[in-house]
């Protein structure tokens, strides 16, 4: 079977692009989630990785869930335990792994969005769009609900009332409507989308490794966190911060007033 992913890297950012045209980057059916969890694991254990960025190869993002191979729950009489057990151990372990990763994340989203490609988009950090982008929490549409996080993730980026508006008629929406409820932060011309998502990248990661690990880490906990408890986890990560060759380096190129030199 050939790769899922493409991986690049360009110094400190590394690109992520779904390359299966033919099922239009399913997240289903195929390796794409070992590998997704493959790639955040090293990513994780290597610091020097300061960004990264997901997207899709061909017309589309990602069409979510291989509906094709959804036909075998019903046609091969799989039991539901079953089911349930391939869910836990398939693509549930793709939020854990991008969604949990303590590296910036951006999803530039190039074309169709749908179901849990919806949902990948969610679980990154900061999603830019082209005008070709369109996204949909579609899963009713086909009978079934967010099996993947969605019911978590999507209220978290859109709020409460578009996501339920979104989740029960299962439409599919624009790149200009994502922008309006806040799924994106910008929308470009297709051919602007990588340019304009890779200077982002570029920008964040011109920042030190250290402190925008701990930084992602804190907003997400302070999702979940009481405000004393977040800022007890705050004072620990700052101390951390203060004793970084990077703080220290920033001190000095301020105080000199020159760029500092992050290794």
């Amino acid at each position: 079977m050939a790769d899922f992913l493409r991986v690049e890297r360009n110094g400190p950012v590394v690109t992520l692009t779904m390359d299966e045209k033919e099922t239009r980057n399913a997240l289903t059916g195929n390796s794409a989630v070992d590998e997704f969890v493959a790639a955040a694991a090293r990513i994780a254990a290597d610091v020097s990785v300061r960004a990264v960025v997901i997207t899709g190869a061909g017309p589309a993002f990602s069409s979510g869930g291989n509906v094709k191979d959804m036909r075998r729950y019903s046609e091969e009489a799989i039991p539901p335990e079953q089911i349930r057990e391939e869910y836990r151990r398939g693509i549930q372990r793709l939020p854990l792994a991008i969604y949990q990763l303590d590296v910036p994340t951006i999803a530039a989203v190039n074309g169709p969005a749908i179901g849990a490609g919806c949902d990948l988009a969610c679980m990154c950090d900061i999603r830019l769009a082209s005008t070709a982008a369109k996204f949909a929490e579609s899963f009713v549409k086909v009978g079934i609900i967010p099996g993947d996080g969605g019911a978590w993730l999507l209220p978290r980026v859109v709020g409460a009332s578009k996501a339920a508006e979104m989740a029960f008629t299962g439409e599919v929406i624009d790149a200009e409507q994502a922008l309006g409820c806040g799924l994106v932060s910008a929308v470009t011309p297709p051919e602007e989308l990588l340019p304009a998502v890779h200077a982002l990248a570029q920008k964040i990661a011109a920042n030190p490794g250290p402190a925008l690990r701990m930084t992602k880490k804190l907003l997400r906990e302070g999702q979940r966190l009481s405000l004393e408890s977040l800022l007890e986890l705050s004072a620990s990560f700052q101390a951390l911060a203060h004793k970084t060759p990077e703080h220290e380096e920033a001190v000095r190129a301020f105080i000199e007033k020159r760029k500092p030199r992050f290794e």
